[in-house]
């Protein structure tokens, strides 16, 4: 139970609904036990009469009077149930909504080495199925447990002072389910958790093959994936089937110990009213409605016993992410306002997950402004630099400034607000062209939308669209090539007016003479944008104010293009080889 301590602020922070709530559970049980009351009075009324004890006018005053008190009683036990129903499980949907989003804000905390140590699926599941688990401890296991109690201690104490050895006999059976009712919930829980697995294996198949579908039907892959589904199809229907053949038993189980009880309510209660025991023949009658009564709330034991431990479990998953502190934390309130400049120092940097060293002892410096281009092979730590700059990770060893500034000393969300990334790989979100590029900036105007679509040199393959502007992009952007991808990712990131822009080999995927347009555009940028573009081409670095060269973490070459293509090394012959095909 360690594990759910961490709800206990949630339920403080409704606490007044609770309390609430169980006043309500009391109430609303107080009057199912008067309902029952008042029907063994009137089964008693009508037994005098028919034994000739009282005359036709009481018969219809006292049937009259119960039935009104019966009315109005279950009236009552009605509205408060609701109420009761209102409070707490109304509740635990609050709950639920907090918890959510506490832990989305969590994820939004932590630093992306975590994403890159943990699967996207099982990040999903601690936020939907665990929490959904969780929720039906703090709501529905919460108020069947309250009620039982309530029931309880209002029930049990009224059969014994009516029947005390009677109800003895009566309550025999209902331990017996409790026990059963848990073995059995356990059991289906067991195997719940085994067709949930199932439901997550079929739903990653899916939605990878819906992903890959154009790999798919390339390489005729369709017999493959389709079989691949049938058989994981089959292995969850399968699960499913055992686990509706446990749960099978679950009523019948119930009504059979219900009719065990029932049948000594019978037996022993009529054989003690014939040996003058028992003084009303009512109490028989209300023995039989309270063995019914509280056989679903003893039940409801060992099925809130099954659901605490489920949710236990999941509380225990989710707190493994909620106790875990980011390693990129912004360590002041103060605003930082940036300008621009960049200097790294010594810095080299080490990937935790890989201990791959990305940077080795790497010096530069970035005037505001400025423009810097970054040519290496693939592996060289080009893409790493600008994960640095953007505070995506923490050095090892060095230092980065910028405007002289130490980077962990600066306000993250300045930081990061003032820098326009655009990424290798151009992730676009489901929802429309102009959402899309809004995202940079959430208040820009249509009329910015459009200049910065023009700017990317992507306004006229929009346009071309039936919805233009309000195309609505398939999943991950598909609608688009790569290189409108590429473009719109661009005019996002120059929207939100960044002091630094980040270009990581962001115009693999557009032809050069496109190319050329946007670096001019960019270039427009350059009195007030520090901009560092990373690329595989030179016609990409060869109007910036620097270019280094990487090679394996290391500054190999550094200077102008001019000064570049007049030296032997990597960048010259990069350029002439560019310059051979160009001419081919």
């Amino acid at each position: 139970m360690n594990a759910l301590k961490k709800l206990n602020p949630y339920f403080l922070r409704y606490k007044w609904r609770l309390i609430l709530g169980f006043f309500i559970v009391i109430a609303a049980r107080v009057f199912a036990v008067a309902n029952v009351n008042f029907i063994g009075q009137s089964v008693e009324v009508v037994r005098s009469y028919l034994n000739e004890d009282i005359p036709m006018d009481l018969l219809k005053s006292g049937l009259f009077k119960n039935l009104s008190l019966l009315l109005g009683a279950t009236a009552l036990s009605g509205l408060f149930t609701f109420l009761m129903r209102q409070m707490i499980i109304v509740v635990s949907r609050f709950i639920e909504a907090d918890l959510k989003d506490d832990i989305y804000a969590q994820y939004q905390r932590l630093s992306l080495g975590f994403y890159k140590q943990n699967r996207t699926g099982d990040l999903m599941n601690r936020i939907s199925e665990d929490v959904s688990k969780v929720r039906m401890y703090v709501g529905p296991a919460f108020m069947y447990l309250l009620t039982a109690l309530v029931l309880f201690a209002t029930v049990i104490p009224y059969m014994y002072n009516a029947a005390p050895s009677l109800t003895l006999y009566t309550l025999i059976p209902l331990p017996i389910l409790s026990i059963a009712i848990y073995r059995l919930s356990r059991e289906i829980h067991k195997r719940s958790t085994i067709v949930q697995e199932y439901l997550s294996k079929l739903t990653t198949f899916t939605q990878e093959s819906f992903s890959g579908i154009s790999v798919i039907k390339a390489y005729t892959l369709e017999p493959q994936t389709q079989k691949g589904f049938t058989d994981l199809s089959n292995d969850s229907k399968q699960k499913n089937l055992d686990l509706v053949k446990v749960q099978a038993f679950f009523f019948p189980l119930m009504i059979g110990l219900i009719g065990a009880s029932n049948l000594l309510v019978i037996y022993i209660g009529g054989n003690q009213y014939i040996n003058g025991e028992i003084a009303e023949f009512g109490t028989l009658v209300e023995f039989i409605i309270f063995v019914n009564m509280l056989t679903w709330p003893v039940a409801t034991v060992g099925w809130v016993t099954s659901i605490i431990k489920a949710a236990e479990a999941s509380q225990t998953r989710i707190n493994e992410f909620l106790d875990i502190d980011p390693t990129i934390a912004n360590l002041t309130d103060t605003p930082t306002p940036i300008q621009g400049s960049i200097a790294f120092n010594n810095v080299t940097f080490t990937y935790e997950d890989t201990n791959i060293t990305a940077l080795k002892n790497l010096s530069f410096t970035l005037e505001q402004g400025k423009t810097l281009a970054i040519i290496g092979r693939t592996g060289s730590g080009k893409s790493t630099i600008l994960e640095l700059i953007g505070r995506l990770y923490d050095v090892q060893e060095g230092a980065i400034t910028i405007d002289k500034t130490p980077v962990r000393d600066l306000n993250l969300n300045d930081l990061r607000s003032s820098i326009g990334y655009v990424p290798q790989d151009a992730f676009l979100f489901s929802d429309s062209i102009k959402e899309n590029i809004k995202f940079g900036s959430t208040k820009a105007t249509d009329e910015e939308v459009t200049a910065f679509a023009k700017a990317a040199v992507v306004h006229d393959n929009i346009i071309e669209f039936k919805e233009g502007y309000d195309t609505v992009l398939g999943e991950r952007g598909i609608t688009l090539s790569g290189g409108q991808k590429q473009r719109v990712s661009i005019a996002r990131a120059l929207i939100g007016d960044p002091k630094i822009l980040l270009l990581d080999d962001s115009l693999s995927a557009v032809d050069t003479e496109t190319e050329e347009q946007i670096l001019e555009n960019l270039a427009k940028l350059k009195n007030k944008t520090t901009t560092i573009i990373v690329s595989h081409r030179i016609s990409s670095a060869k109007n910036a104010d620097s270019v280094i060269i990487l090679d394996e973490g290391r500054i190999v070459q550094q200077g102008t293009h001019s000064e570049l293509i007049a030296q032997e090394g990597y960048y010259k012959e990069l350029y002439q080889e560019q310059l051979d095909e160009k001419e081919m």
